[in-house]
C-alpha cells in the first residue's frame, strides 16, 4: 500500500496509491454505466443506415462456440456478425462484384439475421463491415473467395 521508497528515503508514507486504485475504479464503474445507458441509443442510430464494404465469413471452427445473442453458432444458418447493427436486425447482403454475378438474372442477395458482434475491429478499419456465416456466404460466392464487396440494407 505504501511506496517501498518513501521509508528508504525516510518520509512519511502517503496514501497516494490507495486514492488512485479508487478513483480509477470509479471512472471504470462511471464509463460502465455510461456505456450500458448509451448502448441502445447507439444501436438504434445505425440501424436505417445502409453501408457499403467488405463482408468475410466464419464456419465450422466456430460451431457450437456461444454468440453475442446467448446462443451456439450454427455456420448452416443464415446469421452473420457485425457492429453497425443491433442484435436481432434482419438484413440483406448485396453482392456488389459484377465478376461473380455473371450469368444470373440479378445481382446476387441473402438476407441474414445478426446474431454475433464482429468482424475483428482491426479489421473494420480496413472496411470488412460484416462477418457472414458459412451458408449465407456460399449463396454469394464460393468460400475460396475469402472477402467479396457487399452493400448491407437493414430490413424493416
Amino acid at each position: 500500500m505504501f511506496c517501498r521508497d518513501e521509508w528508504v528515503e525516510g518520509r512519511k508514507p502517503s496514501k497516494k496509491p490507495f486514492l488512485h486504485k479508487f478513483e480509477m475504479t470509479m471512472k471504470s464503474v462511471l464509463l460502465s454505466i455510461a456505456v450500458i445507458l448509451l448502448w441502445p441509443c447507439l444501436g438504434a442510430m445505425a440501424v436505417e443506415r445502409p453501408m457499403a464494404g467488405h463482408a468475410s465469413w466464419y464456419g465450422e471452427e466456430h460451431r457450437g462456440k456461444l454468440m453475442a445473442n446467448g446462443r451456439p453458432f450454427d455456420p448452416r444458418k443464415m446469421t452473420a456478425a457485425s457492429w453497425f447493427y443491433p442484435l436481432g436486425t434482419r438484413v440483406r447482403v448485396t453482392l456488389r462484384d459484377p465478376a461473380l454475378n455473371a450469368g444470373r438474372g440479378g445481382k446476387r442477395a441473402v438476407v441474414v439475421t445478426i446474431t454475433d458482434r464482429g468482424p475483428a475491429l482491426n479489421l473494420v478499419r480496413e472496411g470488412r463491415i460484416i462477418d457472414l456465416g458459412q451458408a449465407a456466404f456460399e449463396q454469394l460466392a464460393p468460400a475460396g473467395q475469402g472477402l467479396i464487396p457487399i452493400q448491407v440494407r437493414p430490413l424493416r
